[in-house]
């Protein structure tokens, strides 16, 4: 009866430790790494080039909105300010040659 505990115990005790050993990574990687990182798997390869896109997309994305922005403003102080000039012509304020020239003017600073 002693010999089966014995044998038992040593067979139990040698079978605790197997999962934990089973988790444990092969001896040919080097400490700290892992199959996802870096170029070592498909999924840390993707996994960055998302990323990359992601961000790529959020400072795309605010540059083009806060260009939007500054454009909204501008269009329509450009707007309102041909429609001051036609009416000043329209009065008689200024002649045909004035009234081209600054509608030149305004329009290469609206462009």
């Amino acid at each position: 009866m002693r010999d089966w505990i014995m044998t038992s115990s040593l067979l139990l005790m040698e079978f605790i430790p197997a999962p934990a050993m089973a988790q444990e990574r092969p001896w040919d990687w080097g400490p700290g790494m892992h199959p996802g990182w870096w170029m070592w798997g498909a999924g840390g390869a993707v996994m960055m080039l998302m990323m990359l896109v992601f961000w790529g997309l959020v400072i795309a994305g605010l540059i083009l909105g806060i260009r939007w922005l500054a454009r909204q403003g501008r269009d329509e102080r450009a707007d309102r300010a041909f429609d001051i000039l036609r009416e000043r012509y329209a009065r008689g304020e200024i002649n045909k040659e004035e009234f081209d020239a600054r509608r030149r003017d305004l329009s290469g600073r609206a462009a």
